[in-house]
Parts: C-alpha cells; structure tokens; sequence
C-alpha cells in the first residue's frame, strides 16, 4: 500500500496471471475504485517499490517454459501516477546463462535511490548477492556480483533520506548488510556479519533518524519480535508473530514521534505494536485486532497522515481499516471490504 503524490493510497496484491490494484478516489477517503487487473503471465515472485518521485516500480521473478525448457528472467514495469496505466514490463535478464543454474535464483527486491535510480538485488544459484542497477536515461548496467555467502532469498534493501543505499540479508552465518559510502556510489559488504538470526522473510527496516535504519524481525530461535540499530545490541521487542513479515511507520502520536508495527500472529490474525521511535527498551505494546490475516499485512500513511492498515482473508478478499481521532492509536473497529 502507498501514497501518491496526490495524496491517495494504492493497494497492490497479487492474483493468479498478474495483480490486483485498488485506488482511494479522493486523499484519505473511504471510498476506492477497483480492482483493477494488472497482467502479466508466468510471474512468480513480485516486489513494489517507491522512489522520492512517487513512481511506483514493480520488480518480479518470471518462469517460463519453452521448447528449450524452463526458463528464469526478472522483470521491470512502472506507474507513474496514481490510478495510471502500468508501462509495459520489460525483461531485465537474468545473471545465470544456464537455464537449470538460473532457476535456482530467488525472488527480486529493490530500492530506489534519490536520483530516482532502481536496484535490484536477487540471491543467486551459489547463495551470494547480485545486484543491477539502472543508469541515466532509463539504461541499465550488467548484473554485478557482490559476493556475500549462504543468504535466504528474502532480502531488505534500503534507502536513507540522504539518498544511501542499504542491504540487510538473513543469512546461514549471521546478517549480512552492504552500504553505498556515497549516494550513487559502488555498495560494499561489511565484512564482519552480525551473529543475529532472523526468520527468513520476517525483516523490514524503517528509517528512525535521518540517516539511520531500525531493523525489525522475528528471531528464529525464539518466538518474539526483534529490533536492531547499528552500534548496538537488538532489543526484544515482544509480540507472538507468525511466519511472515514484519511492516512498519512513524507517526506523531499524543504529540510523540512513535513506531507503528503489524504482522500476522502466529493465530492468523493482524497484530499491532506501538512503541516511541528509537525508544523500544522502554516497551512496546501489542494489541491484536482479531481480523483474519492471510499473507503479510500492509501499512501506509495516508493523505492527511492518519494510520491505515489492510489485510487478506483466507476467501482472498481484501479489508482495510484506518486510525480514528483520540489518544494514541485507535483503529476503526469497522473493516472496509474492497
């Protein structure tokens, strides 16, 4: 789910043969049009990303089957306006030149950069990271290999305000994390990995300060909710999360800046935490909704700056609810159903 310029929030999800998009007509309204359908065959993975400019970027994982076998390639389309037609996808190729090497790569996740660049970063065959990256004038480079060992295919990349690019990768030994010294410069590994274990798939990253990313999972060796800030020790945050990911915002609540976190309980309901930004070892506090939640939830701001979540239910349909005026976070108790 994300905000456009105009001030209306886009839910996105995926359907059989391509995806299912949604529109508010009107900034903050209750009100959406849709489902509008977005096809696109043989897509197995797909990921959404926003850049500074608002144009939505939608990255996916193709397998097709020709009569030179299977085959893998990534593939690239764009919105530019909310409510707008979605260009054409164009194919981004894939690194490995053997079909059957190529198949064992995983799912895309990218990032946008402050000059509106795109990167896109897939696990490869031998478990390290590729990386693509788009030039000026909409030209892209070669796939870069950027080494990196046993990662899961779920990735977290990131961008700070200042325009740094940002890689957090779960991996068999610890994370793995790559960072741009300079906005459009080359990313580096840090070599040293952080001996944190992560729930694959569970990571989000949330920009706390200016230039500084609080990371958010579901530890593998225990039940709860972790947050993690570089130059510390994670700090157990709570929470009894299912096996899915993690969504965060800041909002200014009673007048403080806070942290909005939901996930999927391991009941298959939506979960809501609120804590102070940058202030979770003070506490965070969990309430459960009890609406169904199938698949991970979505989290947005919309136009006038007011929470609002949506989640699936087991019959595939789609429900959201915002945040209601008064002390601290109050979600509408009533679910729109899209």
């Amino acid at each position: 789910m994300l905000l456009g310029k105009d001030g209306r929030l886009t839910l996105y999800a995926r359907t059989d043969g391509g995806l299912l998009r949604w529109t508010q007509r009107s900034p903050g309204g209750d009100r959406w049009d849709g489902p509008d359908f977005v096809p696109i065959a043989d897509l197995t993975d797909l990921t959404i990303v926003q850049g500074a400019d608002s144009y939505v970027h939608f990255l996916g994982r193709r397998e097709r089957h020709g009569s030179d076998g299977p085959g893998v390639d990534f593939v690239h389309a764009v919105q530019y306006q909310t409510g707008r037609p979605v260009t054409e996808w164009r194919s981004l190729g894939n690194f490995h030149r053997d079909q059957e090497t190529g198949r064992k790569a995983g799912p895309p996740a990218g990032a946008v950069d402050a000059q509106g660049a795109v990167f896109v970063f897939v696990r490869n065959a031998g478990r390290g990271l590729q990386m693509r990256r788009e030039g000026e004038g909409g030209k892209w480079g070669a796939w870069q290999d950027l080494k990196g060992s046993g990662l899961a295919a779920e990735l977290v990349p990131s961008v700070t305000s200042s325009g740094l690019v940002e890689v957090f990768a779960p991996s068999d030994g610890g994370a793995q994390q790559w960072r741009q010294d300079d906005p459009g410069g080359p990313l580096r590994i840090i070599r040293t990995p952080l001996h944190f274990y992560a729930l694959p798939g569970s990571t989000t990253a949330l920009e706390t300060a200016p230039g500084r990313l609080t990371y958010y999972w579901t530890d593998a060796n225990a039940t709860g909710v972790v947050s993690f800030r570089a130059g510390a020790w994670p700090v157990p945050v709570g929470g009894y999360p299912g096996d899915g990911a993690l969504v965060a915002v800041r909002t200014p609540l009673d007048g403080y800046d806070c942290t909005v976190l939901a996930q999927r309980g391991a009941g298959g309901t939506l979960l809501i935490g609120v804590c102070g930004t940058e202030g979770e070892q003070n506490g965070v506090w969990w309430s459960d909704t009890t609406e169904e939640c199938v698949g991970d939830p979505a989290l947005a701001l919309d136009g006038h700056g007011r929470v609002v979540v949506a989640v699936r239910g087991r019959d595939g349909g789609v429900a959201v609810t915002r945040q209601e005026s008064g002390p601290g976070l109050t979600l509408s108790p009533h679910w729109h159903r899209l």
